[in-house]
């Protein structure tokens, strides 16, 4: 995407899988940037050279590439059904301890503004917005409102899968 484009050079390594040979890594370089971005997708092509001595990669194999680009970063992340994206912005609901009118402590729900970062599969980087420790709601968050109480139940669990493939029926 032309997004990253800043963070790819020639000469950076490529990593190439393909589901034929699993487990085995293809190492390669960046050898050439295309000069223009495609107008429909908003994609730039690169080439890359990859080492294929055994001749196991074939033309018009399927295979997926990686360009290490950048330094590793942490980041507080959440699963996608946390959020609530919107015209006025992404939100999500925290849970905070509040006293209810007959002085009982109760969970409620309240909600915040995030700015959402990078996305890697079924999780979203959080930049500004919740901290580490936050109960954050993960569903059910179009029943809720300011104030609402709340239970936890961590039955269900979110998809946390960093490389999600499509579910073939």
């Amino acid at each position: 995407p032309q997004q990253q484009i800043g963070g790819v050079a020639v000469g950076q390594t490529v990593t190439v899988l393909s589901d034929a040979f699993r487990g085995q890594a293809f190492d390669g370089k960046v050898t050439a940037i295309d000069a223009k971005v495609d107008t429909t997708t908003r994609n730039v092509q690169i080439e890359a050279t990859v080492a294929n001595p055994k001749r196991l990669l074939l033309p018009g194999m399927f295979a997926r590439a990686a360009v290490d680009s950048g330094e590793k970063q942490s980041y507080l992340t959440l699963p996608q059904t946390a959020i609530t994206y919107n015209p006025y912005g992404a939100t999500v609901f925290v849970t905070a301890e509040k006293k209810d009118a007959k002085g009982h402590a109760e969970l409620q729900a309240q909600q915040v503004f995030i700015t959402p970062g990078p996305t890697r599969g079924d999780q979203v980087a959080i930049l500004k917005g919740v901290s580490e420790g936050d109960t954050i709601v993960t569903s059910g968050q179009l029943k809720l409102k300011n104030g609402t109480p709340v239970r936890v139940d961590n039955s269900v669990q979110p998809l946390n899968d960093a490389n999600p493939t499509p579910q073939e029926q």
